[in-house]
């Protein structure tokens, strides 16, 4: 079976086993999203969604944040870790949200990048969840399961997957295919442990088993 056929048959499959797989990150306005997903770098998506619910009651918008200082932040954003880069890092990026863009999130890639704090991954999880546009998000799920499952070859770098996952993923189902890859590789084929082969829908066809 060749990589596009593989990806066609995970993609269909993937979507059978998870039909309500989505982001795990709590938001409802597309600037939330962007202030958890800077959280969320090396901490889980449950404790990111705890400690917004503290920063959203004390700063309940784009302008209130803007007005807060990197310190104000960090209080209450410490315990995801990394507290003081990433509190810089919100308040450097809601000033420009509410100096630039009259508060609201950007909905190109390229600007989306150039935000403090957002890279790639970011700028794909919100193009993908928020706009509803074409995104493959490479986070340590997508990478690790892409190439245990044989779509791409020992490749490690997040943006060389990426690059290679748009040659033989449909744009339409990037979002949603990365979506259930983080829910199969949480369940079953995971990181910490030894996969859970015997109950994974992809066994037959994986390049691990074969």
């Amino acid at each position: 079976m060749d990589k596009k056929k593989l990806t066609l048959e995970v993609i269909k499959r993937l979507a059978a086993e998870y039909p309500d797989a989505d982001c795990t990150l709590d938001y409802d306005e597309a600037w939330k999203l962007l202030v958890s997903v800077r959280l969320a770098a090396q901490c889980t998506d449950a404790r990111v969604n705890v400690i917004v619910e503290e920063l959203y009651k004390k700063y309940p918008d784009v302008n209130a944040l803007a007005e807060a200082s990197p310190e104000e932040i960090e209080e209450i954003v410490r315990p995801c870790g990394l507290g003081r880069s990433k509190a810089r890092d919100i308040s450097a990026c809601m000033r420009i949200l509410r100096d630039k863009y009259q508060g609201k999130v950007p909905d190109s890639f390229e600007e989306l990048q150039k935000l403090p704090g957002v890279g790639r991954k970011s700028a794909n999880l919100i193009m993908g969840d928020v706009f509803g546009k074409p995104a493959i998000v490479t986070d340590t799920h997508c990478i690790r399961l892409t190439n245990r499952i044989g779509l791409v070859d020992g490749i490690k770098d997040p943006k060389k997957v990426e690059m290679a996952l748009w040659k033989i993923v449909p744009p339409e189902e990037g979002n949603a295919l990365c979506h259930r890859l983080v829910e199969h590789g949480r369940d079953v084929c995971t990181a910490r442990t030894k996969p859970y082969c015997d109950r994974c829908c992809l066994s037959d066809i994986c390049a691990k088993n074969i």
